[in-house]
């Protein structure tokens, strides 16, 4: 048998502030490192040990790998970071309160921006500060693949060639891959394992630092797919994350 977690990155400070983050490098919050934590724990329990993980540039994802390799006891384990396992760009509402903006522009519009399969917000201009062209951590990257803004179609477009000529492959020769990511580039990859049609996408919600296991049999055919964890509190958190959007105030939420 061999084995693939993913999992998304504990909760970042603007989760909590329930603001659109995409590319900005913001951090964990206490919570977050007490999910991923807690995710560590998970896989422990669970017997699991990694042969490899993978993660993005961005240090809400960086760190939350890092506790669970800690509570793992496997900080030693290769590690592969890649731009193209970056968060979905959100152009111009990144930094913007999801349900303010959800007043402004309407609950509909909010879901479209963050949810639908082919509609990008609107871009960073190009002499923003937050555009990646000037970010020495892509400096290696060519202009012309740094994303201003995308839809989920063009984070999965830009993600996909980082899964099927890295990821995939390592499996062949690998049992068991962690990898630690944002919630839209691991929608695209759930699409892929699953064969998720575009418009079902919509209603994917990963809550942060939950383990999910897929696991495949030697010729990487997909067995079965699952999350560790209470099964009703992961309802609630999903639940939670797809609420996040609408312009009826609410309550912080990972």
């Amino acid at each position: 048998m061999k084995t693939i977690v993913l999992l998304r990155h504990g909760e970042s400070t603007w989760n909590r502030e329930n603001r659109f983050t995409g590319w900005t490098d913001v951090d964990l919050t206490e919570l977050g490192i007490e999910e991923a934590n807690h995710a560590g724990d998970l896989l422990k329990d669970k017997g699991m040990a990694f042969d490899q993980a993978y993660t993005s540039y961005l240090k809400r994802a960086v760190k939350t790998l890092n506790c669970v390799l800690d509570r793992l006891d496997q900080d030693w384990l290769p590690v592969a970071k890649s731009w193209r396992l970056n968060e979905k760009h959100y152009g111009m509402l990144q930094g913007l309160n999801k349900s303010e903006t959800a007043q402004k522009y309407g609950d509909e519009q909010v879901l479209i921006w963050r949810r639908s399969y082919d509609v990008a917000p609107p871009p960073l201009a190009e002499d923003d500060p937050a555009n990646p062209k000037w970010d020495p951590r892509y400096k290696g990257v060519p202009d012309n693949e740094l994303p201003r803004t995308e839809s989920l179609k063009e984070a999965i477009d830009r993600m996909m060639p980082y899964w099927e000529g890295t990821i995939l492959p390592s499996l062949r020769t690998l049992d068991n891959i962690l990898i630690v990511a944002h919630g839209n580039t691991l929608r695209g990859m759930i699409k892929y394992l699953k064969n998720i049609p575009n418009d079902q996408l919509l209603s994917l919600n990963l809550p942060t630092a939950i383990p999910y296991v897929f696991e495949f049999d030697d010729s990487l055919n997909l067995e079965k797919d699952y999350f560790l964890g209470d099964p009703e509190e992961i309802r609630k958190r999903m639940e939670a994350v797809a609420s996040q959007g609408s312009a009826k105030k609410k309550p912080p939420t990972a």
